[in-house]
């Protein structure tokens, strides 16, 4: 059995079906990068396994417990999210509270822990993603590559066991998303289980130990970085592959 296991999500869109009947396995320290055209249901399959989207079908068996993912009892749902977290693209934080606030406010609320264990967890995740010294900064005083930093080290201070990542460099200037992509390479080096859509194909190359392609809502290519992109069989995923090209290159 693997780690995690997610067996026949689907979704739709009215008529449009952006998922369709997928199954994954994860295993623990796994660093997956979803690739493939927009609209081809990477960014839902995340928001599916977080229950910020509700599918058709699928279930998720993690630690141990399998969970429907149509259901809508608040305590299913409580314990799901336990077990993951998301990084969104815009980062999300609380306007009203500093960086260490932002970060600690899972872990008391969510977690119940005291205020002191909070704090000592949630210093020691942001001087990780390299913010020690902007831990008293408030959002509206933090670039937006910080910002991420933050809500990465929110994220992690969780100890999930899924860390979904949905671009988490998409709204940041380009200047700003070395930093970011750094934060998340350690992340993974680190050993946490990721799940991430990005379309910074370099940085999958070198961090992914697995890629898998979408299209249509469907998983049509999964392999290692290698296998993805100097040995595409796929001839979808190899027009894709050589537009991302063309791209990089202009």
């Amino acid at each position: 059995m693997s780690y995690i296991e997610i067996r026949g999500l689907s979704k739709r869109f009215g008529s449009n079906v952006v998922l369709d009947h997928v199954d994954l396995d994860i295993e623990k320290g796994d660093v997956i990068a979803l690739i493939g055209p927009s609209g081809t249901g990477k960014s839902t399959l995340l928001r599916c396994l977080n229950l910020l989207e509700k599918p058709e079908s699928g279930q998720i068996t993690i630690a141990g417990k399998t969970y429907d993912l149509t259901s809508r009892h608040s305590r299913e749902i409580n314990e799901l999210r336990s077990h993951t977290e998301m990084v969104f693209q815009q980062f999300n934080l609380f306007r009203q509270k500093n960086a260490l606030e932002n970060v600690m406010e899972g872990l008391t609320v969510v977690k119940g822990l005291d205020q002191d264990t909070a704090r000592k967890i949630a210093v020691e995740q942001l001087v990780k993603v390299g913010m020690q010294d902007r831990l008293f900064h408030y959002p509206r005083h933090l670039s937006g590559g910080q910002q991420q930093r933050v809500a990465i080290a929110r994220a992690l201070a969780m100890d999930p066991l899924l860390l979904l990542m949905d671009e988490p460099t998409s709204a940041l200037d380009p200047e700003l998303v070395g930093e970011v992509l750094q934060t998340v390479r350690s992340a993974a080096q680190e050993g946490n289980t990721i799940l991430l859509v990005t379309h910074e194909m370099p940085f999958v190359r070198s961090v992914a130990n697995r890629v898998i392609f979408l299209e249509n809502g469907r998983i049509v290519a999964d392999g290692t970085a290698s296998d993805i992109f100097e040995h595409p069989q796929n001839e979808r995923l190899k027009k894709f592959l050589i537009h991302i090209s063309m791209l990089e290159e202009s």
